[in-house]
């Protein structure tokens, strides 16, 4: 029995820039990887880039005005409101100096107590102490200001409402603020909404415009055309986009399944192995100690090669060695749950053996794996490859 299951290395590519071909400094750099370290690629091996790289290499980028010119052709009026952006620095911010910039006033309607990948606005305990009503109830920016306006976050130790009007402000647009976990609060204020949520942004869409909202858009619906020669995504908008500069944005990137196809065929010439790919964002994962939901990103993997459609369809060890062969140890355990391995059904859903396993696609699970393993910082592994992860126990 082998005693190594899934590898993961994070491969180094040096620092990629607008122009470079992603391709060949892919497949080169884990071509040269595995011949620095000794091993070798394998027919379903995956590789993994991030998205960032991808949105980088292509040139993806829009700037503040392009978002904005985008914003006065997309609304009639100047006062429009905002409802459910995340709390974020890189995400969120620079797309609400586009918003002031183009408008004459912003209503941002804010959800509480945190937003929706799990970033808190104010003091939970505070708030459970006070009484404050979770739903059918809106806050208004004063009393926030009386009951939470000294509250940091603990990871930036920024408090986001003071930041984000302080951007507005700077744009000489006027802002105030609502805080309400019902859509249709914002109705109240403004008859043109942009829903700034990522992945509850249909159903809000519909809410407000079955209330009778005149004008309801989504980020997935501005900068979905090039404007004056920027990039764009028609797919996803705004969505996924985060800060470069502060006057510009790295926008989602487009046309990534041609990118992947090429990485793929690439391989297989300079290697003989098929070996599949995929473009990755954010991991889908939750922070235990912020409690933040790491899937600011409309999806995890915006492409894949046809390799990684699917979900696992495994069986629990752990349920096997106590129940069925509670009775079995050492090698003649080990060659029972092996045949149990080889026999299985081709779909176990529902079965009582895969009880603790993850029906998660093998995108999102791989996404994690490779969003952990690069980091979002100093680490220089935009790549990542993995190595086994299709073998279970009972293969040598």
């Amino acid at each position: 029995m082998s005693k190594v299951g899934t590898i993961v290395r994070g491969i180094r590519t040096g620092v990629i820039k607008e122009g470079d071909n992603l391709i060949d400094i892919t497949v080169n750099s884990v071509i040269d990887a595995s011949h620095e370290e000794n091993f070798e690629l394998q027919d379903k091996d995956i590789v993994a880039i991030t998205e960032a790289v991808v949105g980088i290499s292509s040139g993806n980028y829009c700037t503040v005005d392009d978002i904005a010119k985008d914003i006065k052709d997309k609304f009639k009026s100047r006062h429009i409101g905002i409802i459910n952006p995340i709390l974020s620095r890189n995400r969120f911010a620079v797309l609400l100096s586009a918003f002031a910039r183009a408008m004459d006033k912003l209503t941002i309607e804010l959800s509480y107590p945190s937003d929706e990948v799990g970033n808190d606005i104010l003091d939970k305990e505070r708030l459970r102490e006070l009484n404050i009503p979770m739903s059918n109830y809106i806050m208004t920016k004063e009393e926030y200001k009386e009951k939470f306006g000294d509250w940091k976050h603990i990871f930036t130790g920024v408090n986001m409402v003071d930041f984000y009007r302080d951007l507005c402000i700077k744009e000489n647009c006027q802002v105030e603020f609502i805080f309400s976990n019902n859509p249709e609060s914002i109705l109240n204020y403004v008859d043109e909404v942009l829903c700034a949520d990522i992945h509850t942004r249909k159903e809000t869409k519909k809410i407000l415009k079955d209330k009778g909202a005149t004008t309801v858009l989504g980020l997935d619906d501005i900068m979905t055309k090039s404007i004056n020669g920027s990039g764009y995504n028609e797919t996803y908008g705004l969505l996924g986009s985060n800060r470069a500069t502060e006057e510009k944005v790295k926008l989602f990137p487009t046309n990534c399944q041609p990118l992947v196809e090429e990485i793929q065929k690439t391989f297989k010439e300079k290697t003989g192995k098929t070996i599949e790919v995929m473009v990755y964002g954010d991991g889908a994962f939750k922070d235990p100690v912020g409690k933040i939901w790491e899937l600011a990103d409309p999806v995890v993997s915006p492409g894949y090669t046809k390799g990684l459609e699917g979900s696992p369809n495994e069986l629990k060890l752990k349920y096997l060695s106590d129940n069925k062969y509670a009775n079995l140890k050492g090698e003649e355990l080990n060659n029972a749950i092996k045949n149990e391995i080889k026999e299985k059904i081709k779909d176990l859903k529902g079965s009582i053996e895969t009880q603790g396993t993850t029906p998660r696609r093998y995108t999102d699970l791989i996404g994690s794996l490779c969003d952990l393993t690069s980091g979002s910082g100093d680490k220089g592994t935009p790549v990542v490859l993995v190595q086994n992860y299709f073998k279970n126990y009972s293969e040598d």
